[in-house]
């Protein structure tokens, strides 16, 4: 799966090293946030919602890193797609059979070289109409026929769908280059659609390193080619005049420029090879990281439940310097709610998860605002946050510097003896001096000291029975722990600190925003 590209959140791999390149079959790169929190040394008050995660992509069937690990562990591919689609065997399918895949959906022309043959054109004479492959035909929408040009000569009008070949490989400018043939009709909304027509081991070619590093393990490569081949013959969008689509929609399809030599040696090592159940292939979803588990079917898509599709443990997903293995997030609750939009009922106070899948995935949650809550689905969240997956926990942390004086202020006297020496102590009486004051012609004075108390408080959400919060104060050797205290109904904390200074709250594993008291 491709990851997923976002502007207001702040995503933290536990683990770095990232490869270059790693898709899913059906469905996501990372960017940031800052936490809206004022300069430490200024800020008062600040909050977030922190997000601890695991995976990446929808996590059902297959775990691209998973395989990796499982290939590293000496598993053969046959043995990877047994254990991560429940029950198959293997079968086989003619290598040669054609896919159609949407190389682009709509665009107000195609310029398209290396063509030699129209099927059933002809020319004026009614010969064969050949066209010249180093030459670049436009190719238009005109009403519901397609206009075939070179340069300012109008070549022919030709009903759709207009299928075009040549004797090795033909280039569409801006898509690539493509084995097979292409398919043109008119766009519903205007212009031309591309398809291309390729026999499915040759599409598998395109798409295996597309999906997956050419440079891991031959045997997950192999896995990969499998699953790949039988996702493409097991999946049509509904209502669509081609299989698949180029993209992460269905699998990520790149023609000859994602071929490599490892990924074509992985399709002919498995040639028309693919995945079935009770004598049928099936689909094979597969996604990138697992977070140790996959997740049933009909937890993640709308789907009834498929005995193939079943979440199970996923021993060896943390390989390869695996990014999603752990991950964590971090919004401000205002980013949060842009976000979250209709679904946050005033002002968000956080997100309650209600229930899990196997893995254990969100399958339920409720985002709960302070005038009432919304009940929403793992995969709900996980597009409105744009997470790496559903496997999330959240906690929201409210914290605030509170700076209050004592009254009545403890005093003290100071006596000044005739050596010069002086006494201090306690005084009668009451009274609000500050300071020190003397009185005229005398050596006693009376100093006034106004106690301060210096608390950190805030929310928790959820918090837990009997939970507590640990209190840092930031030094000249970094945060150490100076307090902690309870958290109360409500999930309200409030902690006595002795000084002024930086300060942040711990609550399990999640660290609060920092802010200053005093």
């Amino acid at each position: 799966m491709r990851r997923i590209a976002g502007t207001d959140r702040r995503i933290i791999p536990v683990a770095a090293g990232a490869p270059s390149r790693l898709g899913a079959a059906a469905g996501w790169a990372l960017a940031c946030l800052a936490l809206a929190a004022a300069p430490a040394g200024a800020a008062t008050s600040a909050s977030g919602l922190y997000v601890s995660g695991a995976g990446n992509g929808h996590g059902v069937g297959m775990s691209q890193y998973g395989a990796a690990g499982y290939a590293l562990h000496g598993a053969s591919y046959a043995e990877i797609l047994r254990d991560y689609y429940t029950g198959t065997t293997l079968g086989h399918v003619d290598p040669q059979r054609i896919v159609t895949v949407q190389l682009q959906s709509s665009a107000p022309a195609a310029l398209v070289s290396g063509v030699t043959t129209i099927p059933g054109a002809r020319t004026a004479r009614g010969a064969r109409l050949t066209l010249d492959p180093l030459w670049h035909y436009r190719i238009t929408a005109s009403g519901d026929r397609l206009r075939v040009s070179l340069g300012r000569r109008l070549i022919g009008r030709f009903p759709a769908p207009l299928r075009v070949s040549g004797p090795e490989l033909l280039t569409v400018a801006g898509l690539g280059t493509f084995r097979g043939g292409l398919i043109f009709r008119p766009a519903p909304g205007g212009g031309v659609m591309t398809v291309n027509a390729v026999a499915l081991d040759d599409y598998v070619r395109g798409v295996v390193s597309a999906e997956m590093p050419a440079s891991w393990p031959t045997q997950a490569l192999e896995a990969q080619a499998v699953a790949s081949r039988t996702y493409a013959i097991t999946t049509r969008p509904v209502g669509a005049d081609f299989d698949v689509y180029a993209t992460t929609r269905s699998q990520v399809y790149e023609g000859v420029r994602g071929e490599t030599p490892a990924g074509d040696a992985a399709v002919a090592a498995t040639s028309g090879q693919v995945v079935e159940y009770a004598g049928a292939p099936v689909q094979t979803l597969f996604f990138s990281s697992s977070g140790w588990a996959t997740e049933s079917v009909q937890n993640v898509f709308p789907f009834s439940p498929a005995a193939w599709l079943v979440g199970r443990p996923d021993p060896f997903d943390d390989v390869l310097g695996n990014p999603y293995h752990r991950w964590k997030a971090t919004f401000s609750l205002a980013a949060a709610e842009r976000r979250l939009g209709r679904l946050v009922d005033g002002s968000l106070i956080g997100i309650r998860v209600l229930e899990r899948g196997f893995s254990p995935r969100i399958v339920r949650a409720r985002i709960v605002g302070t005038r009432g809550a919304s009940t929403v689905t793992g995969v709900q969240l996980r597009q409105l946050l744009g997470t790496p997956s559903t496997w999330m926990s959240f906690t929201t942390v409210t914290s605030r510097g509170v700076v209050r004086g004592t009254a009545p202020p403890e005093r003290t006297s100071t006596t000044t003896t005739p050596s010069g020496s002086t006494t201090t102590g306690p005084t009668s009486g009451g009274g609000g001096l500050q300071g020190a004051v003397r009185r005229r012609g005398s050596s006693r004075g009376i100093t006034a000291r106004r106690r301060v108390r210096y608390t950190v408080s805030g929310t928790i959400f959820p918090a837990g029975r009997h939970a507590e919060v640990t209190v840092q104060r930031l030094g000249a050797r970094g945060w150490t722990r100076v307090a902690r205290g309870p958290i109360a109904a409500g999930g309200r904390y409030a902690v006595p600190v002795p000084v002024p200074g930086a300060y942040r709250v711990r609550y399990g594993g999640v660290i609060g925003p920092e802010i200053t008291v005093g």
